[in-house]
């Protein structure tokens, strides 16, 4: 007789839905505050503005781009050739021969003084060459402009007589030493600190490339350096 076993078979298994994994809610960014707008962009745009406007014929805006660059264009002249009534002769050669040319002109990534400035540059060479003028820095004529002094810091007014033949004192040394400067040092100098020119600006108008303008500049300045009094350091 055999044995049989009884195997009960157990509960039968029932598949529970698989649960999809939480995930965290996906917030929105927060919104970015808007870039402070540069104001020498601005500026460099409005200037452009200027000029499409004076191309299309509105001498009203070639009036105001006069205003804007006039007192640069006539203290480079004043500091390259130091001769007030020929600076302000040339001055308005400059515009004149702009006026004529605006329509060559076109927008390539920098403010449109430098332009002006490079046919400022351009008379006064061809003055150089034409007179055999010799190029230099009067300090009288260039104190009385009210330029900005070396790095682009303008003089504070003396307080008292003391002070003010003081102040003088140290603005005609340090012109004095910047008309001791090679010709191309002192023209880097005065476009890159006398007048606030970008060294890109410097480049267009000297006709050379930044690189070689940022080494000018360096030579310019270490030499600068060793021509002032230790005072004026």
């Amino acid at each position: 007789m055999s044995l049989q076993l009884a195997v009960s078979a157990g509960p039968a298994l029932v598949a529970r839905p698989a649960v999809a994994p939480v995930t965290a809610p996906v917030l929105p960014a927060a919104p970015m505050a808007p870039a402070t707008p540069d104001p020498a962009e601005i500026a460099t745009a409005e200037a452009w503005e200027l000029v499409h406007l004076a191309q299309e014929g509105d001498t009203g805006a070639f009036g105001k781009l006069y205003d804007r660059y006039v007192d640069v264009v006539y203290r480079y002249i004043l500091f390259r050739i130091g001769d007030r009534e020929l600076a302000e002769d040339l001055t308005s050669e400059t515009f004149l021969r702009a006026l004529r040319r605006i329509t060559s002109v076109s927008y390539q990534g920098r403010d449109v003084g430098a332009w002006f400035v490079t046919i400022a540059r351009n008379l006064v060479l061809d003055h150089v060459k034409s007179s055999r003028y010799r190029l230099e820095i009067v300090t009288d004529e260039v104190s009385d402009t009210g330029a900005t002094t070396f790095n682009g810091m303008q003089a504070q007014p003396a307080s008292g007589p003391e002070q003010q033949v003081l102040s003088r004192a140290m603005n005609d040394e340090l012109f004095r030493c910047i008309s001791d400067l090679g010709d191309d040092q002192r023209e880097c100098v005065v476009l890159r600190f006398l007048q606030g020119m970008s060294v890109a600006e410097t480049a267009e108008i000297m006709n050379r490339n930044e690189g070689a303008i940022k080494a000018l500049q360096h030579r310019a300045v270490r030499r600068l350096a060793q021509l002032l009094p230790t005072g004026l350091r």
